[in-house]
């Protein structure tokens, strides 16, 4: 039986569904890493996992390129809702979503689910729950070094670890030279993702980011929320602030309490069946 997976993206941000109702067997990190291969494999910036029936409702487990599993991830959610919606799994305007990083609950905006608002949870800046090295205390505006060069860094966690760094000039250069050093840095004991920002102005702010586990993405969905959760705290932005990615513009509202709204869009790239013989040395790992 050969593997079949579904590839969708979220403003550039490609993620593939892997159904283990329809495919042969479960994944693994090795054939994580094979799947999402560009050059050898089918290509992605990670693999999402499900349907997972759970107590709780519908379930995904979200694989990083890597084969490491990501607790959230705000691209990955919106294009496993949307796959929900297209296979019929959900008939309903709504539907809440179980990760590794906590329930998130989504809205279709569009009777084809292309355009989603996930409610992604609450902003946390303490130390001990992005996690950061050290004494329990609210990540905001520290002097990190990275490559033996010092950012101003405040960190945060939308159900996943974020730091992130203001700086005038922004470019994937720029978040790659520091990212490849921040992501293992010592202050992180479970890794971070990197996101480098700039702000327009109240209600716009642009940013680069560098993902864990994944390298340079064109866009990210929890890095979106941090970056105006970031800009939010330190009174530099509105509530509701639109992010600019190379991949394109997210709309992020960030209510009183911390809860963070994030809208995009999503789009359905192909269905594949991959090759017998990329099939076999799947089954083989």
């Amino acid at each position: 039986m050969k593997v079949t997976v579904e590839k969708y993206h979220g403003l550039g941000n490609d993620y593939l569904i892997y159904n283990p109702e329809q495919n042969p067997f479960p994944l693994t990190a090795k054939r994580v890493r094979l799947i999402c291969n560009r050059n050898i494999g089918v290509g992605a910036d990670g693999i999402l996992e499900g349907p997972l029936f759970g107590e709780d409702g519908l379930d995904v487990r979200i694989w990083n390129p890597d084969g490491s599993l990501a607790e959230k991830s705000g691209n990955g959610i919106r294009i496993y809702a949307k796959y929900l919606k297209d296979a019929g799994y959900v008939e309903k305007k709504h539907v809440t979503i179980q990760t590794a990083g906590g329930p998130v609950r989504v809205e279709f905006l569009t009777e084809t689910g292309g355009k989603l608002t996930v409610s992604m949870g609450k902003l946390s800046f303490w130390s001990n729950e992005i996690p950061v090295t050290g004494k329990r205390r609210e990540v905001i505006d520290e002097t990190m070094t990275f490559n033996e060069i010092p950012y101003k860094t405040t960190c945060v966690s939308i159900g996943n670890p974020h730091c992130v760094i203001f700086l005038k000039e922004i470019s994937k250069k720029i978040v790659c030279r520091i990212g490849r050093y921040s992501e293992t840095a010592e202050y992180f004991p479970d890794r971070i993702n990197t996101t480098i920002m700039n702000v327009i102005d109240r209600t716009h702010i642009e940013i680069e980011t560098y993902e864990r586990g994944a390298g340079y993405t064109l866009a990210s969905g929890t890095s979106c929320c941090a970056a105006a959760g970031v800009a939010h705290r330190l009174g530099l932005v509105d509530p509701k602030t639109y992010v600019k990615m190379p991949g394109g513009v997210m709309e992020i509202e960030i209510e009183e309490d911390g809860e963070v709204h994030m809208t995009g869009e999503v789009r359905y790239v192909a269905k594949m069946k991959l090759g017998e013989e990329l099939s076999q040395q799947l089954r083989a790992l």
